[in-house]
């Protein structure tokens, strides 16, 4: 088993991953404090893998909330159904919240332990190559508003991160597409040689080879992990990882969430970080093609859909996080292995590339 820690201080925790270890008892429940455990999953997730999970917790009293799937439902409303079950069932703050699932899950079931009874224990259990390589690490929690994507939420810390690379085996092709939007997104914003292993290895990516699948989530996991630990609340550094994505959540919000997967949305949305940083003559125009020709390989767009204008992506952008003082900041590749931050960005740039 491969494991590595995010170094938090006194809130650091591991990330254990390999193939089959939701068969290994006493991990999982090495991290739960009580005895009282809500497993949060959704209706696709459940079928798969809960009776697998609760198998390896017999000795807790286990109960579970079951969402419908999908970005729509990471809202408002799904985090006061958690609410309204745990005080039901009569949880107290030695309960552990365990978050089996892709993002959404992982978002809304740490936000839920953010807040129930101000702080409980949570375990981060991903189940698609999104949430394996990015979402689950670091601690972002939070659910969406129909104004913005992400926009309500805390940053909390989970216990431990478990990741079994066997769950990939019933990851649909479109999910496994969307989360290798993240996966090179971690070349293109500081790693050039990853970005060029991942160009050297897409054909046994695609294939899901696992000794290569185990290769990659760990490389982005340690990546996310040195990041966030030198930069937990995204004061500086952790927003080099937002890469794309002030594109991409104008792109989801615009649409209605999960009509684009997020990880297409960021795809979309880094090739045109990409355009914007040529438009601004920072980067050169074959390292543009090289970032397009990588994501169209794993089948993920590379532009934002026709029907959005740019005062649709001005809109959104106006309420993304990263905005200081009322500045838009996007961030932006210098060269393949290389990003910034700017606040110099026009209307005129945005105008050309969108």
């Amino acid at each position: 088993m491969t494991q590595l820690i995010v170094d938090l201080d006194d809130r650091s925790y591991p990330i254990h991953i390999e193939a089959g270890l939701f068969s290994q008892q006493r991990l999982l429940s090495s991290f739960i404090a009580g005895k009282r455990v809500c497993i949060v999953t959704n209706d696709v997730v459940a079928p798969l893998y809960l009776d697998a999970i609760k198998t390896n917790l017999i000795d807790f009293d286990v109960d579970e909330v079951i969402l419908p799937d999908g970005e729509s439902q990471k809202t408002l409303e799904n985090f006061e159904v958690i609410m309204s079950h745990l005080l039901q069932n009569v949880h107290g703050r030695d309960t552990t919240l365990i978050a089996l699932g892709g993002g959404v899950i992982g978002d809304i079931t740490g936000f839920a332990a953010a807040c129930y009874q101000r702080g409980v224990n949570f375990i981060q259990i991903p189940t698609t190559l999104l949430s394996q390589v990015d979402s689950s690490v670091g601690g972002k929690t939070a659910v969406n508003h129909p104004l913005g994507k992400n926009m309500i939420g805390a940053f909390y810390q989970p216990k431990a991160v478990i990741v079994d690379i066997n769950t990939l085996k019933t990851l649909p092709s479109r999910e496994f597409a969307a989360g290798m939007a993240e996966v090179i997104k971690y070349g293109i914003l500081g790693d050039a040689a990853f970005f060029q292993w991942i160009d050297d290895n897409k054909a046994l990516i695609a294939a899901h080879d696992d000794t290569i699948l185990a290769e990659m989530i760990l490389k982005c996991c340690q990546c996310k992990a040195d990041i966030v630990a030198a930069d937990e609340t995204e004061a500086g550094l952790r927003a080099l990882l937002n890469l794309g994505h002030t594109f991409g959540h104008a792109i989801e919000a615009e649409q209605g969430y999960g009509q684009w997967l997020h990880g297409e949305a960021v795809a979309a949305g880094m090739v045109q970080a990409a355009q914007l940083a040529n438009e601004m003559d920072l980067l050169s125009d074959n390292d543009v093609a090289r970032i397009k020709a990588l994501i169209e390989y794993f089948d993920l767009p590379v532009s934002g859909p026709d029907t959005m204008s740019l005062d649709d992506y001005l809109r959104h952008m106006a309420r993304d996080k990263k905005n200081i003082a009322g500045k838009l900041r996007f961030i932006v590749p210098t060269a393949i292995g290389k990003s910034e931050i700017r606040d110099d960005v026009t209307a005129q740039h945005l105008a050309k590339i969108l």
